[in-house]
Formats: C-alpha cells, sequence, structure tokens
C-alpha cells in the first residue's frame, strides 16, 4: 500500500498526561496507541483490497457502506467506525480549564432542545451510563438542526443516517477501566471536567 495514502490516527492534541486526574496517562498510551491504531491497521488492510477507496475520505465511506464491496463492508463499519470516532474523541477533550464551557449559539441550542444545560447533561449521561455493552453517546445535531442525545452500539457512527456528530464519549470498558474498574459512572462524571467546548461549538457553528 502506497504509505502516503494510509489513514493514519491523529496525533494528541495535547500531551498523554493532561487529562490527569480524570483520564490516566496509562489509560491514554493504550487507547490511542495500541487500540486506535489497531483500528487504523485493520481499516487501511481492509482498504487494500480495493485500492480505489484510498481515495475515499473516511466519511464517505461510512455514509455510504451499504454501496462498498460485499468482502469489506463489515470492516469498514467496524474498524473504520472505530478509527473514524477515536479520531473526535481526542478532539473533543481538553486539559481542565482549557475547553471552555458552553456558550453562544451552542448554549441556545441546548437550551431551546433540551430545556437547559443541565437537563442536556443528565439526558447525556443517563444515556452514557445505561448504554448495554460497548458503544458511545452522541450529542448531534440533525438534518433539521435540532440536537439531539442517543447511543450506537460498537464503532457504528451517527453519519449514516445523516447526523453531524458535536460531541461523544466512548463507553467501551477500555477506555476506563485501568483506572475506574467497572465504575462507568465515575468515569462519565470525571469526564465532564474535560469536555472541550470550543470544539463542540466549532463543529456546531460549520455548515
Amino acid at each position: 500500500m502506497d504509505e502516503t495514502k494510509k489513514h493514519k490516527i491523529i496525533d494528541l492534541p495535547y500531551a498523554y498526561s493532561a487529562l490527569e486526574p480524570y483520564i490516566d496517562e496509562e489509560t491514554m498510551h493504550f487507547h490511542h496507541d495500541k487500540h486506535h491504531q489497531t483500528y487504523a491497521d485493520k481499516f487501511n488492510s481492509a482498504l487494500e483490497k480495493h485500492p480505489e477507496l484510498l481515495e475515499k475520505q473516511v466519511e464517505d465511506l461510512l455514509k455510504n457502506i451499504e454501496q462498498l464491496p460485499e468482502d469489506i463492508g463489515l470492516a469498514v463499519r467496524n474498524h473504520g467506525g472505530g478509527f473514524y470516532n477515536h479520531n473526535l474523541f481526542w478532539a473533543m477533550m481538553a486539559s481542565e480549564g482549557e475547553g471552555g464551557h458552553p456558550e453562544g449559539k451552542l448554549l441556545e441550542a441546548i437550551e431551546r432542545d433540551f430545556g437547559n444545560f443541565e437537563k442536556f447533561r443528565e439526558e447525556f449521561t443517563s444515556t452514557a451510563l445505561n448504554h448495554f455493552g460497548s458503544g458511545w453517546a452522541w450529542l448531534v445535531k440533525g438534518v433539521d438542526g435540532k440536537l439531539k442525545v442517543y447511543s450506537l452500539s460498537n464503532q457504528d457512527t451517527p453519519i449514516g443516517a445523516g447526523d453531524r456528530p458535536l460531541l461523544t464519549l466512548d463507553v467501551w470498558e477500555h477506555a476506563y477501566y485501568l483506572k475506574y474498574k467497572n465504575k462507568r459512572a465515575d468515569f462519565i462524571e470525571a469526564w465532564w471536567n474535560i469536555v472541550n467546548w470550543n470544539e463542540v461549538a466549532r463543529r456546531f457553528e460549520e455548515n
């Protein structure tokens, strides 16, 4: 495979220790360097079977999985989804105090569609906490411009349904087990301290 065409995981936009004490440095190394890299490797391996697809953006592939060759559709869904979701996840966090807080048009939309920020936070937390098994909790902007919260299993993404991801939380056990063991609720509560609201707002305001 042409190395220049390979899909590459993003570098963390902060130090591995930057999210301490909420997400520990050891977890960040394993999660980013091992888990995420494995998704990228398997995604690229699947695309090697159909090199013409290397020219396409991951978003285009995930939006049109049903149109892909049958022999790689599932691999793109799982490993391409894992590659894509994690790239979003890293960008949607920042060290405490660096990520801002909801304001402006984003806050207005949250208040419009959820009542107030606390109600939104409660709904997102409940969605993440009660998701059965592995998956992700999402805040998305629908094609109608309204905000929605839901969860998806495994490495599925919202973009196939036309929704724009604004914020996501990985609730696979590998995201938190080294520090929090089976206490997903503690992980979710801690994670709110490192949400990058500046990035969420940027994504919200994109055309």
